[in-house]
């Protein structure tokens, strides 16, 4: 069964920082471009990050460039987004994603 599950979100003060974790069963992450996406209430989703796996290239938004990092741990079947500096218009639910899969969500609030 192919799945993936995120964890890690939570609530933070702003230049906080969380890590989330995504992990995948049923098939393997390392022959997929991965990356997360958010959805925020009244606005459209937002590719945030994602990891191309035939070069390992890297692409992140213009709205969390150098604050976001996006990693995979190959021997864990896991990918990850290391978020710092955060930023109310941060706020919103988190999802991974590989191939056509993604995940439920995970729930990222910054507050001041």
């Amino acid at each position: 069964q192919v799945q993936l599950v995120e964890s890690g979100g939570g609530l933070v003060q702003p230049g906080g920082s969380l890590r989330l974790s995504c992990a995948a069963s049923g098939f393997d992450l390392d022959l997929y471009t991965i990356g997360w996406f958010r959805q925020a209430p009244g606005k459209e989703r937002e590719g945030v990050s994602c990891l191309d796996s035939s070069d390992d290239n890297t692409y992140y938004s213009d709205s969390v460039k150098g604050r976001f990092t996006i990693s995979r741990d190959s021997t864990k079947n896991t990918m990850f987004l290391q978020m710092n500096n955060l930023k109310p218009d941060d706020t919103a639910v988190y999802y991974c994603y590989a191939d056509q899969y993604d995940g439920q969500g995970t729930q990222v609030t910054v507050f001041p």
